[in-house]
Protein backbone atom coordinates (compact mmCIF):
# COMPACT_ATOMS: atom_id res chain seq x y z
CA UNK A 1 0.00 0.00 0.00
CA UNK A 2 1.31 3.47 -0.92
CA UNK A 3 2.10 6.13 1.66
CA UNK A 4 -0.89 8.19 0.49
CA UNK A 5 -3.31 5.28 0.93
CA UNK A 6 -1.83 4.42 4.33
CA UNK A 7 -2.20 8.05 5.41
CA UNK A 8 -5.87 8.16 4.39
CA UNK A 9 -6.62 4.76 5.95
CA UNK A 10 -5.15 5.90 9.29
CA UNK A 11 -6.22 9.58 9.19
CA UNK A 12 -7.73 11.06 12.34
CA UNK A 13 -9.49 13.81 10.37
CA UNK A 14 -10.77 13.48 6.81
CA UNK A 15 -12.61 15.71 4.38
CA UNK A 16 -14.96 13.70 2.17
CA UNK A 17 -16.50 15.31 -0.90
CA UNK A 18 -19.41 13.77 -2.80
CA UNK A 19 -20.65 14.97 -6.17
CA UNK A 20 -24.17 15.70 -7.37
CA UNK A 21 -24.17 12.76 -9.76
CA UNK A 22 -23.62 10.38 -6.85
CA UNK A 23 -26.63 11.66 -4.88
CA UNK A 24 -29.25 12.83 -7.35
CA UNK A 25 -30.97 11.71 -10.53
CA UNK A 26 -32.19 14.13 -13.19
CA UNK A 27 -35.93 14.59 -12.80
CA UNK A 28 -36.13 12.51 -9.63
CA UNK A 29 -34.16 14.56 -7.12
CA UNK A 30 -32.30 13.02 -4.20
CA UNK A 31 -31.64 9.29 -4.22
CA UNK A 32 -32.07 8.51 -0.52
CA UNK A 33 -30.72 4.97 -0.86
CA UNK A 34 -27.42 6.25 -2.25
CA UNK A 35 -27.25 9.01 0.36
CA UNK A 36 -27.86 6.47 3.13
CA UNK A 37 -25.12 4.21 1.74
CA UNK A 38 -22.67 7.13 1.85
CA UNK A 39 -23.67 7.95 5.42
CA UNK A 40 -23.28 4.28 6.38
CA UNK A 41 -19.66 4.38 5.17
CA UNK A 42 -18.94 7.67 6.93
CA UNK A 43 -20.49 6.50 10.21
CA UNK A 44 -18.46 3.29 10.04
CA UNK A 45 -15.26 5.31 9.67
CA UNK A 46 -16.26 7.70 12.46
CA UNK A 47 -16.82 4.71 14.74
CA UNK A 48 -13.09 4.04 14.34
CA UNK A 49 -12.32 7.46 15.83
CA UNK A 50 -11.97 9.58 12.67
CA UNK A 51 -13.49 13.05 12.48
CA UNK A 52 -15.25 13.67 9.14
CA UNK A 53 -16.08 16.92 7.35
CA UNK A 54 -18.47 16.23 4.48
CA UNK A 55 -18.48 18.55 1.46
CA UNK A 56 -21.66 17.73 -0.39
CA UNK A 57 -22.93 18.82 -3.76
CA UNK A 58 -26.51 18.10 -4.73
CA UNK A 59 -28.52 21.12 -3.59
CA UNK A 60 -29.45 22.23 -7.12
CA UNK A 61 -30.13 18.65 -8.21
CA UNK A 62 -32.30 18.07 -5.14
CA UNK A 63 -34.33 21.19 -5.92
CA UNK A 64 -35.00 20.37 -9.56
CA UNK A 65 -37.75 17.79 -9.06
CA UNK A 66 -39.84 19.87 -6.61
CA UNK A 67 -39.66 22.77 -9.08
CA UNK A 68 -40.51 20.53 -12.07
CA UNK A 69 -37.16 21.23 -13.77
CA UNK A 70 -36.19 18.41 -16.13
CA UNK A 71 -32.58 19.53 -16.63
CA UNK A 72 -30.04 21.52 -14.67
CA UNK A 73 -30.82 25.25 -15.13
CA UNK A 74 -28.23 27.33 -16.92
CA UNK A 75 -29.16 30.80 -15.69
CA UNK A 76 -27.93 31.92 -12.28
CA UNK A 77 -31.34 33.03 -10.94
CA UNK A 78 -32.94 29.62 -11.57
CA UNK A 79 -29.89 27.83 -10.17
CA UNK A 80 -30.21 29.89 -7.00
CA UNK A 81 -33.95 29.15 -6.79
CA UNK A 82 -33.32 25.42 -7.18
CA UNK A 83 -30.55 25.58 -4.57
CA UNK A 84 -32.79 27.34 -2.07
CA UNK A 85 -35.34 24.52 -2.34
CA UNK A 86 -32.80 21.72 -2.61
CA UNK A 87 -30.59 22.88 0.24
CA UNK A 88 -33.42 22.27 2.71
CA UNK A 89 -34.11 18.82 1.29
CA UNK A 90 -30.43 17.91 1.33
CA UNK A 91 -29.90 19.08 4.93
CA UNK A 92 -33.04 17.26 6.07
CA UNK A 93 -31.95 14.05 4.36
CA UNK A 94 -28.50 14.17 5.95
CA UNK A 95 -29.95 14.96 9.40
CA UNK A 96 -32.28 11.95 9.14
CA UNK A 97 -29.61 9.64 7.78
CA UNK A 98 -26.91 10.52 10.31
CA UNK A 99 -29.60 10.43 12.99
CA UNK A 100 -29.77 6.66 12.48
CA UNK A 101 -26.36 6.62 14.18
CA UNK A 102 -27.23 9.30 16.76
CA UNK A 103 -24.88 11.70 14.97
CA UNK A 104 -25.66 15.42 14.79
CA UNK A 105 -25.22 17.36 11.54
CA UNK A 106 -24.15 20.99 11.32
CA UNK A 107 -24.68 22.79 8.00
CA UNK A 108 -21.92 25.13 6.82
CA UNK A 109 -22.64 27.21 3.70
CA UNK A 110 -19.66 29.04 2.25
CA UNK A 111 -18.92 31.49 -0.55
CA UNK A 112 -15.41 32.06 -1.83
CA UNK A 113 -15.46 35.35 0.06
CA UNK A 114 -15.30 33.28 3.25
CA UNK A 115 -11.86 31.97 2.33
CA UNK A 116 -10.60 34.83 0.16
CA UNK A 117 -10.89 37.31 3.01
CA UNK A 118 -8.35 36.44 5.68
CA UNK A 119 -10.61 37.39 8.62
CA UNK A 120 -13.46 35.26 7.23
CA UNK A 121 -11.00 32.38 6.72
CA UNK A 122 -10.08 32.44 10.42
CA UNK A 123 -13.75 32.61 11.41
CA UNK A 124 -14.49 29.54 9.31
CA UNK A 125 -11.60 27.71 10.97
CA UNK A 126 -13.03 28.42 14.40
CA UNK A 127 -16.51 27.27 13.38
CA UNK A 128 -15.24 23.94 12.02
CA UNK A 129 -13.02 23.41 15.04
CA UNK A 130 -15.91 23.88 17.46
CA UNK A 131 -18.34 21.69 15.47
CA UNK A 132 -15.81 18.85 15.41
CA UNK A 133 -14.99 19.29 19.11
CA UNK A 134 -18.70 18.94 19.87
CA UNK A 135 -18.90 15.71 17.91
CA UNK A 136 -21.01 17.08 15.06
CA UNK A 137 -20.57 16.26 11.37
CA UNK A 138 -20.07 19.51 9.41
CA UNK A 139 -21.85 19.23 6.05
CA UNK A 140 -20.44 21.87 3.72
CA UNK A 141 -21.71 23.28 0.46
CA UNK A 142 -21.22 26.39 -1.57
CA UNK A 143 -23.93 28.90 -0.67
CA UNK A 144 -25.55 28.64 -4.11
CA UNK A 145 -28.58 30.66 -3.05
CA UNK A 146 -26.58 33.89 -2.80
CA UNK A 147 -23.29 33.25 -4.60
CA UNK A 148 -22.83 35.29 -7.78
CA UNK A 149 -20.42 34.52 -10.59
CA UNK A 150 -17.88 36.88 -9.02
CA UNK A 151 -17.78 35.04 -5.68
CA UNK A 152 -18.32 31.41 -6.68
CA UNK A 153 -15.81 28.64 -6.03
CA UNK A 154 -16.69 27.22 -9.43
CA UNK A 155 -17.07 23.65 -8.18
CA UNK A 156 -17.15 21.78 -4.89
CA UNK A 157 -13.93 19.91 -5.66
CA UNK A 158 -11.99 23.14 -5.27
CA UNK A 159 -14.05 23.99 -2.20
CA UNK A 160 -13.17 20.59 -0.71
CA UNK A 161 -9.44 21.13 -1.22
CA UNK A 162 -9.66 24.52 0.50
CA UNK A 163 -11.69 23.09 3.38
CA UNK A 164 -9.22 20.20 3.77
CA UNK A 165 -6.41 22.63 4.47
CA UNK A 166 -8.60 24.98 6.47
CA UNK A 167 -9.52 22.21 8.96
CA UNK A 168 -6.00 20.69 8.96
CA UNK A 169 -7.30 17.40 7.55
CA UNK A 170 -5.03 14.37 7.31
CA UNK A 171 -6.56 13.40 3.98
CA UNK A 172 -9.09 14.28 1.28
CA UNK A 173 -11.42 11.77 -0.42
CA UNK A 174 -13.23 12.87 -3.61
CA UNK A 175 -16.22 10.67 -4.45
CA UNK A 176 -18.26 10.81 -7.67
CA UNK A 177 -19.68 8.53 -10.38
CA UNK A 178 -16.18 7.78 -11.74
CA UNK A 179 -14.12 5.10 -10.00
CA UNK A 180 -10.63 6.48 -10.74
CA UNK A 181 -8.49 8.62 -13.02
CA UNK A 182 -7.85 7.13 -16.47
CA UNK A 183 -5.54 8.09 -19.31
CA UNK A 184 -8.61 8.68 -21.51
CA UNK A 185 -12.38 8.42 -21.45
CA UNK A 186 -13.12 5.06 -19.75
CA UNK A 187 -16.43 4.86 -21.63
CA UNK A 188 -14.49 4.53 -24.88
CA UNK A 189 -12.61 1.40 -23.82
CA UNK A 190 -8.91 0.68 -24.16
CA UNK A 191 -7.94 3.11 -21.43
CA UNK A 192 -5.58 2.57 -18.51
CA UNK A 193 -6.46 3.26 -14.89
CA UNK A 194 -4.00 5.52 -13.08
CA UNK A 195 -3.71 4.08 -9.58
CA UNK A 196 -1.24 6.59 -8.19
CA UNK A 197 0.01 10.09 -8.98
CA UNK A 198 3.35 10.93 -7.42
CA UNK A 199 4.40 13.90 -9.54
CA UNK A 200 3.30 16.18 -12.34
CA UNK A 201 4.92 13.85 -14.88
CA UNK A 202 2.31 11.20 -14.05
CA UNK A 203 -0.37 13.55 -15.41
CA UNK A 204 1.35 14.47 -18.67
CA UNK A 205 -0.69 13.64 -21.76
CA UNK A 206 -3.81 12.65 -19.87
CA UNK A 207 -7.20 13.57 -21.30
CA UNK A 208 -9.80 14.08 -18.58
CA UNK A 209 -13.38 15.15 -19.04
CA UNK A 210 -16.64 15.83 -17.30
CA UNK A 211 -19.14 13.66 -15.50
CA UNK A 212 -21.54 11.85 -17.79
CA UNK A 213 -24.61 12.74 -15.73
CA UNK A 214 -24.91 16.40 -16.65
CA UNK A 215 -25.81 17.24 -13.05
CA UNK A 216 -22.42 18.33 -11.75
CA UNK A 217 -20.31 21.38 -12.43
CA UNK A 218 -16.91 19.76 -12.15
CA UNK A 219 -15.92 16.43 -13.68
CA UNK A 220 -12.53 14.73 -13.59
CA UNK A 221 -10.68 17.89 -14.62
CA UNK A 222 -11.80 19.72 -11.49
CA UNK A 223 -11.01 16.68 -9.33
CA UNK A 224 -7.47 16.48 -10.66
CA UNK A 225 -6.99 20.22 -10.10
CA UNK A 226 -8.30 19.93 -6.54
CA UNK A 227 -6.16 16.86 -5.86
CA UNK A 228 -3.05 18.63 -7.14
CA UNK A 229 -3.77 21.63 -4.94
CA UNK A 230 -4.25 19.56 -1.80
CA UNK A 231 -1.34 17.22 -2.47
CA UNK A 232 1.00 20.15 -3.13
CA UNK A 233 0.02 21.52 0.28
CA UNK A 234 0.86 18.23 2.02
CA UNK A 235 -2.56 16.50 2.05
CA UNK A 236 -2.93 13.00 0.51
CA UNK A 237 -5.92 12.61 -1.82
CA UNK A 238 -8.00 9.70 -3.03
CA UNK A 239 -10.35 9.87 -6.04
CA UNK A 240 -12.91 7.06 -6.05
CA UNK A 241 -16.51 6.15 -6.88
CA UNK A 242 -19.20 6.96 -4.35
CA UNK A 243 -20.38 3.38 -4.73
CA UNK A 244 -16.97 2.35 -3.33
CA UNK A 245 -17.23 4.74 -0.36
CA UNK A 246 -16.91 1.98 2.25
CA UNK A 247 -13.64 0.77 0.69
CA UNK A 248 -12.37 4.30 0.08
CA UNK A 249 -12.97 5.18 3.73
CA UNK A 250 -11.68 1.81 4.87
CA UNK A 251 -8.30 0.67 3.59
CA UNK A 252 -8.35 3.22 0.73
CA UNK A 253 -7.44 0.42 -1.68
CA UNK A 254 -9.59 1.72 -4.54
CA UNK A 255 -9.44 4.62 -6.99
CA UNK A 256 -6.50 6.90 -7.68
CA UNK A 257 -4.23 8.15 -4.90
CA UNK A 258 -2.33 11.43 -5.07
CA UNK A 259 0.84 11.35 -2.99
CA UNK A 260 1.26 14.40 -0.79
CA UNK A 261 4.22 16.78 -0.67
CA UNK A 262 6.61 15.90 2.18
CA UNK A 263 5.77 18.99 4.28
CA UNK A 264 2.49 20.68 5.16
CA UNK A 265 2.08 24.21 3.80
CA UNK A 266 1.32 26.81 6.45
CA UNK A 267 -2.22 28.17 6.61
CA UNK A 268 -1.07 31.62 5.53
CA UNK A 269 0.92 30.34 2.53
CA UNK A 270 -1.93 28.07 1.45
CA UNK A 271 -4.38 30.94 1.71
CA UNK A 272 -2.04 33.15 -0.29
CA UNK A 273 -1.36 30.56 -2.99
CA UNK A 274 -4.76 28.97 -3.48
CA UNK A 275 -7.55 30.79 -1.65
CA UNK A 276 -6.97 34.53 -1.81
CA UNK A 277 -8.44 36.46 -4.72
CA UNK A 278 -5.97 37.91 -7.20
CA UNK A 279 -6.29 41.59 -8.11
CA UNK A 280 -3.86 41.64 -11.02
CA UNK A 281 -0.85 40.20 -12.80
CA UNK A 282 2.86 40.88 -12.99
CA UNK A 283 4.56 39.52 -16.11
CA UNK A 284 8.06 38.17 -15.51
CA UNK A 285 11.09 37.55 -17.71
CA UNK A 286 12.77 34.14 -17.64
CA UNK A 287 15.42 35.18 -15.13
CA UNK A 288 12.80 36.42 -12.67
CA UNK A 289 10.77 33.21 -13.08
CA UNK A 290 13.86 31.15 -12.20
CA UNK A 291 14.67 33.33 -9.21
CA UNK A 292 11.13 33.26 -7.85
CA UNK A 293 10.16 29.64 -8.55
CA UNK A 294 13.41 27.69 -8.29
CA UNK A 295 15.39 29.78 -5.82
CA UNK A 296 12.45 31.21 -3.82
CA UNK A 297 13.83 34.74 -4.02
CA UNK A 298 12.02 38.06 -3.86
CA UNK A 299 10.70 39.59 -7.08
CA UNK A 300 12.52 42.78 -8.03
CA UNK A 301 11.39 45.44 -10.47
CA UNK A 302 14.16 44.53 -12.92
CA UNK A 303 12.54 41.17 -13.69
CA UNK A 304 9.07 42.52 -14.49
CA UNK A 305 8.09 43.08 -18.13
CA UNK A 306 4.47 44.18 -17.73
CA UNK A 307 1.62 44.87 -15.35
CA UNK A 308 -2.14 44.25 -15.56
CA UNK A 309 -5.03 44.78 -13.14
CA UNK A 310 -6.25 47.25 -10.57
CA UNK A 311 -4.43 46.66 -7.30
CA UNK A 312 -2.92 48.49 -4.39
CA UNK A 313 0.04 47.76 -2.16
CA UNK A 314 -0.92 44.80 0.05
CA UNK A 315 -3.14 43.07 -2.54
CA UNK A 316 -2.49 39.57 -3.88
CA UNK A 317 -1.34 39.32 -7.51
CA UNK A 318 -0.44 36.51 -9.92
CA UNK A 319 3.10 36.23 -11.26
CA UNK A 320 2.99 35.10 -14.88
CA UNK A 321 5.66 33.80 -17.28
CA UNK A 322 5.97 34.47 -21.02
CA UNK A 323 3.70 31.48 -21.78
CA UNK A 324 0.84 33.14 -19.83
CA UNK A 325 1.11 30.54 -17.04
CA UNK A 326 0.73 31.59 -13.41
CA UNK A 327 3.94 30.43 -11.72
CA UNK A 328 3.52 32.11 -8.32
CA UNK A 329 1.32 34.41 -6.26
CA UNK A 330 2.29 37.06 -3.79
CA UNK A 331 1.51 40.23 -1.90
CA UNK A 332 2.58 43.24 -3.96
CA UNK A 333 4.38 46.13 -2.26
CA UNK A 334 3.40 48.85 -4.75
CA UNK A 335 0.20 50.29 -6.24
CA UNK A 336 -0.43 49.48 -9.91
CA UNK A 337 0.04 53.18 -10.73
CA UNK A 338 3.58 53.14 -9.30
CA UNK A 339 4.96 50.13 -11.14
CA UNK A 340 5.15 51.30 -14.80
CA UNK A 341 7.96 53.69 -13.89
CA UNK A 342 9.86 51.00 -11.97
CA UNK A 343 9.67 47.83 -14.04
CA UNK A 344 12.80 46.79 -15.89
CA UNK A 345 15.05 48.96 -13.71
CA UNK A 346 17.74 47.64 -11.39
CA UNK A 347 17.49 48.66 -7.74
CA UNK A 348 20.46 51.05 -7.94
CA UNK A 349 18.65 52.96 -10.71
CA UNK A 350 15.64 53.67 -8.51
CA UNK A 351 15.10 56.31 -5.81
CA UNK A 352 16.11 55.04 -2.39
CA UNK A 353 12.52 54.88 -1.11
CA UNK A 354 11.60 52.53 -4.00
CA UNK A 355 14.53 50.11 -3.67
CA UNK A 356 12.46 47.37 -2.11
CA UNK A 357 11.19 44.09 -3.50
CA UNK A 358 8.00 44.33 -5.53
CA UNK A 359 6.98 41.02 -3.93
CA UNK A 360 9.05 39.91 -0.95
CA UNK A 361 10.04 36.24 -0.69
CA UNK A 362 8.20 35.98 2.64
CA UNK A 363 4.98 37.03 0.88
CA UNK A 364 5.38 34.82 -2.19
CA UNK A 365 4.22 31.26 -2.98
CA UNK A 366 5.49 29.41 -6.09
CA UNK A 367 2.79 27.30 -7.74
CA UNK A 368 2.66 24.28 -9.94
CA UNK A 369 2.12 25.88 -13.33
CA UNK A 370 -1.49 26.59 -14.31
CA UNK A 371 -2.99 28.46 -17.24
CA UNK A 372 -3.79 32.07 -16.51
Amino acid sequence: MSEARRAIASAKRLVVKVGSSALTTAGSGLDIDRLDALVDAIAERMARGTQIVLVSSGAIGAGMAPLSLSSRPKDLATQQAAASVGQLALAHAYANSFGRYSLTVGQVLLTSDDVVRRAHYRNAQRTFSRLLALGAVPVVNENDTVATEEIRFGDNDRLASLVAHLVAADGLVLLSDVDALYDGDPRSGGTRKITEVRSESDLEGLSVGRSSSGLGTGGMLSKVAAARTAAAAGIPVLIAAASDARHALGQAAVGTAFVQAPSRMSARRFWLGYAAGSRGRLYLDDGAVTAVVRHRRSLLAAGITGVDGDFQAGDVVDLVNHAQTVVARGVVAFDVTELPDLIGHSSHELPEEQRRAVVHADDLVPLRGRAS
